[in-house]
């Protein structure tokens, strides 16, 4: 019902549709922020007492779609960050995270049982001994809606964060020799969480309902399609691009923001774009690892599909015009090859 209707709402009718289906319930949205306040507070106050091993809590960061504020209805993620100052390396995270999930999923146990705690949540069970995350499903019963979120022990690479922080180039040097040796890229994002949310933070409300509407038709391709697909936070990168470089007001045309978005996605093999807001090209070992399709090019002929549908064509029947938006930023200081999909923060 969700795909036919996105397939056939009129062009006009994008924002109400939004606020319909897609921005999640307030009451909800009350009750789960003061769930994960609870736990937040359980997780740096009170998880670690009477551990075998003192264990110093730095912070407790919320991340995912809760922590970015682009939750869809229905579909709620957050990631809960537990940054540990008994993780000294990304090698340490790795191999005693499996030991500190199994104290926190212990606690959180017992934490369920109090009175106190208005939702109810279920810890879901790892077959992994070393797993990255803590899986949970939070529920308020009387609103039939859940959220699922994670509980993950990081190491606190970045150390105090404020909104315009950028990170020692040195700690990407680091991150860039233990990933490349391990073969674990991208094992390490939860250390990042503050920026990745922070990068969204301070955005207009209205680009982050298109993000929902985004994040929206690609969980309707993926359903479709199945895998592989390019990562969710490539699309949404790739929105808060066109948004920038189209038309960077408060105030937009929905319909126009989301074809410009299908439009870059069909131009999938010309697309380089980065930000230099955390990081910049000038140190040559982060700036030598910034620069690489089956999943594309699955989504761009989806792309290219709805771009025909109603939500996209005006009333007097033409096309509703796209945002001129550039598919490449100039990247300083290497050569890199043409036919390559890059969008990085």
């Amino acid at each position: 019902m969700m795909e036919q209707g996105l397939r056939t709402i009129p062009t006009w009718k994008l924002d109400k549709f939004i606020e319909d289906y897609l921005l999640p319930d307030t009451i909800f949205g009350a009750d789960v922020k003061s769930a994960i306040k609870v736990m937040c507070d359980f997780l740096k106050e009170r998880c670690f007492q009477g551990a075998a091993h003192p264990v110093r809590v730095s912070k407790v960061v919320k991340g995912g779609s809760s922590g970015k504020g682009t939750t869809l209805k229905g579909r709620s993620d957050a990631d809960l960050v537990v940054f540990l100052n008994n993780l000294t390396s990304f090698q340490d995270q790795l191999n005693r995270r499996g030991e500190f999930i199994k104290e926190i999923k212990k606690r959180l146990y017992e934490l369920q049982c109090e009175k106190h705690f208005g939702v109810k949540f279920e810890v879901q069970s790892s077959w992994w001994p070393n797993a990255r995350a803590l899986s949970f499903k939070l529920s308020v019963p009387h609103l039939h809606q859940e959220v699922e979120f994670d509980v993950l022990p990081a190491f606190d690479v970045l150390g105090q964060v404020s909104i315009y922080s950028r990170p020692d180039p040195q700690i990407y040097a680091l991150l860039i020799r233990e990933c490349v040796s391990l073969g674990l890229e991208g094992e390490f994002s939860a250390c990042f969480t503050e920026l990745q949310r922070n990068f969204l933070k301070q955005r207009p409300t209205k680009l982050k309902s298109l993000i929902r509407l985004v994040k929206h038709w690609y969980q309707l391709c993926k359903e479709k399609l199945g895998k592989p697909l390019p990562p969710q936070y490539a699309l949404e990168l790739l929105t808060v691009h066109a948004w920038e470089h189209g038309n960077g007001f408060t105030e937009f045309n929905t319909a126009q923001g989301f074809g410009t978005v299908l439009e870059l996605v069909i131009k999938y093999k010309q697309l380089r774009i980065y930000w230099t807001a955390y990081y910049d090209f000038q140190h040559q070992e982060v700036s030598d690892y910034l620069g690489n399709l089956e999943g594309w090019r699955r989504l761009a002929e989806e792309a290219d599909v709805w771009l025909w549908y109603p939500c996209f064509i005006k009333k007097d029947g033409s096309r509703v015009s796209s945002w001129d938006v550039p598919t490449e930023v100039p990247v300083p200081f290497q050569q890199v090859d043409e036919n390559w999909t890059c969008l990085l923060l």
